[in-house]
């Protein structure tokens, strides 16, 4: 019954002083940071002004590196599904990753949303960014099931996501109601009421994935709330210091709650009594995973190289390498791979794994496969909207 969301079955930042640009608002965490100018690349120079007093608009290797790593943890995490029954270390590993990976990029599609207003450009983007790649990869999956799968009555159905499509069709609707989260007085506070009522109603149904949806709305809001500023903390010294035995301490406990704790709580895609618990134990888990959650985004956020590395490139290239890599392993799945070869389950099996998704998703980042799949990642569809004469204006 507990199929896991994101994998088996299953973000980004601006510069310190930048607005939303255009190519923010695409697939938010997944999708494209400000366009590069010339950037310098010492980890000082991230936190100048423009000096024209123009909106700066270009790139922060922080960000693009924070997005690439993040990616490459969530393949992995991915790869351990079918083969980690039997095995608490790995098990371990696949909560430690589950618990910041996703809120991490969620996080982050919220700062990129601050300045959504639903203006006639933003809305472009929104369906070319969003909307598109949504319906083409529910179909592609969806397809994809039936045939590799051998099962030809596999319903495509976009009201029901499939897959890891499910972020693409939240990321729609936290972003369109970007502007009433900005009206209220205590968003955070709202979000989380919202999401622990969820948690209590095993009714919510699957739509559009709404019980994930409401689950995991406080992290956007969170996002939303984001300045500048509170991600230069988290750059300092002192945060990285500090992230190193927080990260520990919480793989350690991950290890002692491997062999009692479930999967399906950090999925957020059920209520409490399908988890076979009270109902009032969804509100607690729900404050508790989201305080564990953020601090362990933070820790992440600290240890990510703020100078541009060799994998800087990639990091505008993780919608690509997101959406692709369940291609992968829902291919090993359906040809029976992790059946015909036990081993896999093994230490060394579970390593190589490993190693094989890491370079897998890496490939799948890189600028060739971006420019081959940005007809349906960023398309161009001038052609199905009006022209926006007020845009040169109010930009």
């Amino acid at each position: 019954m507990f199929q896991a969301p994101h994998g088996y079955e299953t973000s980004p930042l601006a510069t310190a002083e930048a607005p939303e640009s255009t190519a923010a608002t695409t697939a938010g965490a997944v999708a494209d940071t400000p366009t590069p100018a010339g950037r310098p690349t010492g980890a000082d120079t991230a936190d100048r002004p423009p000096v024209s007093g123009k909106p700066d608009t270009r790139r922060d290797p922080f960000f693009d590196n924070a997005k690439f790593l993040a990616i490459v943890l969530v393949a992995m995490a991915h790869a351990w599904e079918p083969v980690m029954d039997g095995s608490r270390a790995t098990k371990a590993l696949y909560m430690f990753v589950y618990a910041f990976h996703m809120p991490a990029f969620i996080v982050v599609s919220g700062y990129f949303s601050r300045n959504f207003t639903a203006s006639p450009r933003q809305i472009k983007r929104l369906v070319t960014g969003v909307a598109v790649p949504y319906v083409v990869f529910e179909t592609a999956y969806s397809l994809f099931k039936r045939y590799a799968d051998d099962t030809p009555g596999h319903p495509i159905s976009l009201l029901d996501p499939f897959y890891l499509t499910w972020f693409l069709a939240a990321l729609f609707i936290w972003r369109l109601t970007t502007p009433l989260w900005r009206s209220l007085r205590h968003p955070l506070a709202v979000a989380l009421v919202v999401a622990c009522l969820a948690s209590v109603s095993p009714s919510i149904g699957d739509d559009l994935d709404l019980q994930r949806t409401l689950q995991f709305a406080p992290y956007f809001v969170v996002g939303l709330c984001l300045k500048p500023e509170h991600f230069q903390m988290v750059r300092r010294r002192e945060a990285r210091l500090l992230a190193v035995p927080l990260l520990a301490g919480a793989l350690a406990f991950s290890y002692w709650a491997a062999a009692e704790m479930r999967n399906g709580w950090f999925y957020h895609s059920y209520s409490a009594l399908e988890l076979d618990s009270a109902w009032w134990v969804g509100p607690v888990m729900q404050f508790a995973l989201f305080g564990c959650s953020m601090l362990l985004t933070a820790a992440f956020l600290a240890l990510v190289p703020r100078r541009r590395t060799w994998f800087t490139v990639l990091g505008a290239g993780t919608i690509c390498g997101y959406l692709l890599h369940g291609f992968l392993l829902k291919g090993a799945t359906y040809a029976g791979v992790f059946e015909t070869y036990p081993w896999l389950s093994d230490p060394l099996g579970e390593i190589a794994l490993t190693l094989v998704a890491g370079v897998a998703v890496t490939a799948l980042c890189t600028p060739p496969v971006r420019r081959l799949l940005r007809c349906v990642t960023e398309p161009d569809m001038n052609w199905a909207f009006r022209r926006d004469k007020t845009a040169p204006a109010r930009d």
